[in-house]
């Protein structure tokens, strides 16, 4: 006869409210450990989906996810001549919010280098990747999108023919995908009115110019849209993703690239360490210092639990002792029921945690390792736990029955 369950089933109520108890708390651990691992998958996702080799961004900055980086669009050409260099391809991401159905809708927005990338790389679930050049999105299904749904931006109407999963951001907000012109048209619209503010400003200085006053015609072409004077630049790209060649050697493409005077250049390693050591490293520290927190909570909730049921048996503990019942029954009996308690609370935590991690608003990773990890140190904190119990039952003394 096992005492432990049969002591289990005397207090049935008690235990079950105490292990559900406990697997709430274990399930919050789990879930910020969870939390820990999506933030890290989140953060270094795209640098890992797209594969690049080196990423070239503007001069002494550390873009295009840490800081703001603007490079020329021709650096793509230039980039491509490099010996060793594969591939070059544009990269344009930015964040956007608009109100869509009555509802802020907050999208990171990264724009595809087509023809060459129609992002066939994405994990899409719906739908097909992008097929033309202008007007059509890819959208994360976390944004609530539909297939075939139009959606206004700017002063255009985009049309989602794709539908991904997994694929976010950062800052946890879904990402959506159109051809680098659509995202630069997105990027810098500006309202009707700023337009035409814009151009009576550059009308007016022009009537103060001698170079305007002495040939009219220019000042007829100052009331041009900005995109078609020739002398403003085209929209800056993020940067400029780079696949090497199978045998060269990256250190040498990489240092002529950096040695001219409006690049930096990055590693595919180099720019997750930008990532992890800058946006998201503080986000990451207070995370663990939450796990490790929760952790030491729960330790201390298990063994107050483990000993106050103890003092609710020390007179069967006495009785056991009087009857000759030898250390090791009631060491059995306290330690059993503090591993049951601690087992299957964390299987009620993980049977929890699988139905109501997706609903959270951040993605939770149940990494393997986490799990293994965390079950262990649920197994140490049982036994941890019961040594106080285990010491009270140790003094207990037989003749204490007697006395009532």
């Amino acid at each position: 006869m096992n005492l432990a369950i049969k002591d289990i089933r005397a207090n049935l109520g008690r235990f079950t409210l105490t292990t559900l108890g406990i697997g709430m708390l274990l399930m919050i651990v789990m879930g910020m450990a969870g939390i820990y691992r999506g933030l890290v998958e989140d953060a270094t996702l795209l640098v890992e989906r797209i594969g690049a080799d080196l990423w070239v961004v503007q001069k002494d900055t550390r873009g295009p996810f840490a800081e703001v980086s603007r490079v020329p669009r021709n650096l793509v050409h230039r980039v491509t001549t490099v010996p060793g260099v594969a591939t070059a391809r544009e990269f344009v991401f930015h964040t956007i919010q608009r109100q869509h159905l009555g509802k802020p809708l907050r999208i990171s927005l990264l724009g595809l280098s087509w023809p060459q990338d129609k992002g066939e790389w994405l994990p899409l679930i719906a739908g097909r990747p992008i097929g033309q050049s202008r007007f059509e999105l890819v959208a994360d299904k976390s944004l609530g999108l539909t297939l075939g749904e139009e959606l206004k931006l700017g002063k255009d109407t985009y049309t989602v023919v794709g539908i991904t999963t997994g694929m976010l951001s950062t800052g946890g907000d879904g990402m959506a995908f159109t051809t680098v012109w659509d995202a630069q048209v997105i990027q810098f619209d500006a309202p009707s009115e700023a337009i035409r503010l814009e151009r009576a400003a550059r009308d007016q200085r022009g009537q103060t110019s001698e170079v305007f006053l002495r040939e009219p015609a220019l000042s007829e072409r100052m009331g041009l849209p900005a995109t078609e004077l020739a002398a403003v630049p085209v929209p800056a790209l993020s940067a400029v993703v780079v696949r090497l060649l199978p045998h060269a050697d990256s250190r040498q493409v990489e240092e002529l690239i950096a040695s001219w005077g409006d690049t930096s250049v990055f590693t595919r390693e180099g720019q997750n360490d930008l990532l992890l050591q800058g946006m998201v490293d503080k986000a990451r520290r207070q995370l663990g210092m939450f796990r490790a927190l929760l952790t030491l909570i729960a330790a201390i909730i298990m063994a107050l639990i483990i000993y106050t049921l103890t003092l609710d048996k020390l007179y069967s503990i006495a009785l056991l002792k009087l009857i000759g019942a030898p250390n090791r029954v009631i060491l059995g009996l306290i330690l059993q029921q503090a591993l049951l308690l601690g087992g299957l609370g964390y299987l009620l935590a993980y049977t929890l945690g699988l139905r109501l991690f997706p609903y959270f608003p951040r993605r939770v990773v149940l990494a393997n390792e986490d799990l293994i990890q965390l079950a262990i140190v649920v197994v140490v904190i049982s036994v941890v736990s019961s040594l106080l119990g285990i010491v009270k039952a140790l003094r207990v003394q037989p003749n204490s029955v007697l006395m009532g």
